[in-house]
């Protein structure tokens, strides 16, 4: 115990000559003392030592803990309490390295400072070499501009499909996130889609040039350009080749029917949903992925009816989460009395106009827009 307090009045006595490390040493050696016995003590004592250290770290100047800091961010024997209360000081540029660079910062710490700590923190955890779907989920969350741009753009980053989802949505009112997020090569393929759908024509155009596989994709029109790319990433999806290879092995022995669109959509499989759909309708797969992720659900319905789906199918892929659209029990009965009031032979006469007229227009190079086709598809319900 002597020794302790010892140690104690060494860390908090800044006027000796190469204080730093004098401190460092001391604040080391009662970090291993309770280490020693850490496997006797119980959550509430281990919780007072954290606060013992924090308040220890908090009487050093300011100078002396950011050299403190530094020093500690990058050696991978540092004592984690220690660290941990490095990264919980009120002083960003204290906080800032461990919090980037520490790997003796458990899960716990970091959403534990991901949870509470200002922007400045926030930022610094961003920038960590990788960063866990949990943690990414509250640098999003919590975070202004600054901290989801620099999560977006951290290749060691990793997403859950609702950030996906958040960042995309983000993106139609921030054209450098749409930049970030679409240049992605985790992003999945469906948020992908509506990000180009929704992103301005220079923005497009950028990302497509940001990525080299795109590259002999770039046209002067925009929709050719968003078509392309997409067939590109299309042809280069994992999921889309085995969704593509079930349905294919499903039509061959003719059994694919509405019953594997209902259960895809049942299940949020995006890419066995629409690669179904588009063959039961026999209308191309772009049109079909447009319909399942636009907000109005009216073009998701034609296509639903022109595949001879039932209303039950229908309404699986209207509240496929992909779209996001959130409809009420209201807008659910308005659209069932649209979709059944819709016969069949129509939705396949629209179809087969839309196939036409995007013929017609791609050989005149004048492709028809997604607006023009939501609007077409709205009309006619």
């Amino acid at each position: 115990m002597t020794t302790f307090y010892s140690l104690i009045n060494e860390v908090q006595n800044t006027t000796t000559s190469g204080s730093t490390k004098r401190q460092l040493r001391a604040l080391t050696r009662i970090t291993d003392l309770f280490l020693a016995g850490s496997g006797r003590y119980s959550k509430q004592q281990i919780k007072l030592f954290d606060e013992i250290f924090k308040t220890l770290v908090a009487v050093i100047e300011l100078k002396t803990r950011v050299r403190l800091a530094r020093h500690l961010a990058t050696d991978s024997n540092a004592p984690a309490t220690l660290v941990r209360a490095l990264a919980s000081d009120d002083a960003v540029a204290v906080a800032a390295p461990v919090l980037s660079q520490s790997d003796a910062l458990s899960e716990s710490d970091l959403v534990a400072c991901a949870s509470t700590q200002g922007q400045g923190h926030l930022h610094a955890i961003a920038q960590r070499r990788t960063i866990s779907e949990a943690i990414t989920e509250l640098l999003i969350l919590r975070g202004e501009a600054g901290v989801v741009h620099a999560v977006a753009s951290n290749p060691g980053a990793r997403f859950s499909d609702g950030s996906f989802g958040e960042l995309v949505a983000r993106s139609s009112e921030d054209t450098q996130l749409a930049l970030h997020v679409g240049t992605r090569h985790d992003i999945p393929r469906h948020h992908f889609l509506k990000l180009m759908e929704t992103a301005s024509a220079s923005v497009r155009n950028k990302i497509a040039a940001a990525n080299p596989q795109f590259s002999d994709a770039v046209h002067d029109a925009v929709t050719e350009v968003i078509d392309d790319i997409n067939l590109e990433v299309r042809n280069q999806s994992p999921d889309h080749a085995r969704a593509r290879k079930k349905v294919k092995r499903r039509k061959y022995w003719k059994e694919l029917g509405e019953a594997d669109v209902h259960a895809a959509a049942r299940a949020q499989d995006f890419e066995t949903a629409v690669m179904a759909l588009s063959v039961l309708a026999a209308c191309p797969i772009e049109l079909v992925e447009r319909a399942v992720l636009n907000d109005n659900p009216g073009t998701v319905q034609l296509v639903a009816k022109a595949g001879g789906c039932s209303w039950a199918t229908a309404k699986a892929l209207l509240l496929m989460r992909v779209a996001d659209r959130r409809l009420s029990k209201i807008d659910l009965d308005q659209a069932r009395e649209g979709f059944e009031r819709l016969e069949l032979r129509t939705a396949r006469r629209v179809l087969e106009f839309y196939k036409a007229r995007r013929d017609a227009r791609t050989s005149e190079s004048h492709p028809i827009t997604p607006s023009e086709t939501g609007s077409l598809a709205v009309a006619m319900i």
